[in-house]
């Protein structure tokens, strides 16, 4: 990589419904395992075009709430409305369908498969002639700065690299959102600083999206809104400024000398 900051072009304008804008809700859903209710009556929405975080200490029930709404795990009580369609019996895969993409923490790449053909799987899967599909691949490895390792294979890949070629496969569907699980995770700073500027360009391009990490710091400095969970229930929401300033987030989760770094959104994104 150089210090050359570029704009990042995606190779599409994210999803316009007829409905208007897109929104995922999370209405009151609750889940009980053995008898214990690890979430209680959650609500919380996502629009297209901002950054919203859920956070919290580990056995908040955090990690069950968002994958309800990634599909994995289905309400007891409650539901998940897309654009106003009940989809809490929708798989993770037929979500995806519909423009919710999912970024899981485990490496979600072939280890034996060049980065190229990490994403050529993918487009494989979508309705497009050969010469977009091409193009598509070519155009995503480019702004997501990996064109320059496209034969590389997977299990040579640093975690930073590995991130990138995991966001490069799925935006591949042209999503209107992007479930991030814990996107900070397993990579070295700079690599996070990386991540971060690709969050902001797809958020200017108009995409939704949700972030649950343990590194609340970096995930502050770039939400619009965050919601902090604490033994199964929304404990806070608001905007980063407010929930880092918030005397309960501070007593149950960021401590009293959290201090918030918001990275501004007017600086140049994405280093390639």
């Amino acid at each position: 990589m150089d210090d050359q900051c570029v704009q990042l072009e995606l190779p599409f304008e994210p999803r316009e419904l007829l409905s208007g804008r897109d929104e995922i809700v999370v209405e009151s859903v609750s889940k009980t395992y053995s008898g214990r209710a690890v979430v209680d009556r959650v609500s919380l929405n996502i629009f297209k075009g901002e950054v919203v975080g859920l956070l919290g200490p580990n056995g908040a029930g955090k990690t069950t709430t968002f994958y309800m709404v990634v599909g994995l795990v289905k309400p007891d009580l409650g539901m998940v409305r897309y654009n106003g369609s009940n989809i809490s019996n929708r798989s993770m895969y037929q979500r995806a369908r519909m423009g919710i993409s999912y970024l899981p923490q485990e490496p979600s790449i072939f280890k034996k498969l060049s980065v190229r053909d990490n994403i050529w799987l993918i487009l494989e899967n979508i309705d497009l002639s050969m010469v977009e599909r091409r193009n598509r691949l070519e155009r995503l490895m480019h702004e997501l700065g990996i064109a320059h390792i496209s034969g590389n294979m997977g299990y040579s890949l640093s975690g930073g690299e590995r991130r990138r070629v995991e966001i490069a496969r799925a935006l591949a569907a042209e999503p209107s959102f992007i479930l991030l699980d814990e996107p900070f995770a397993g990579v070295d700073p700079i690599a996070v600083q990386d991540i971060q500027t690709i969050i902001l360009q797809l958020q200017k391009k108009g995409l939704g999206l949700l972030i649950t990490d343990h590194n609340v710091r970096e995930t502050l400095a770039i939400v619009d809104r965050a919601y902090i969970m604490n033994l199964g229930k929304i404990l806070v929401s608001g905007t980063a400024g407010y929930v880092a300033n918030n005397e309960t987030a501070r007593k149950f989760y960021l401590g009293e000398r959290f201090q918030l770094e918001k990275i501004q959104k007017s600086e140049p994104l994405f280093r390639a």
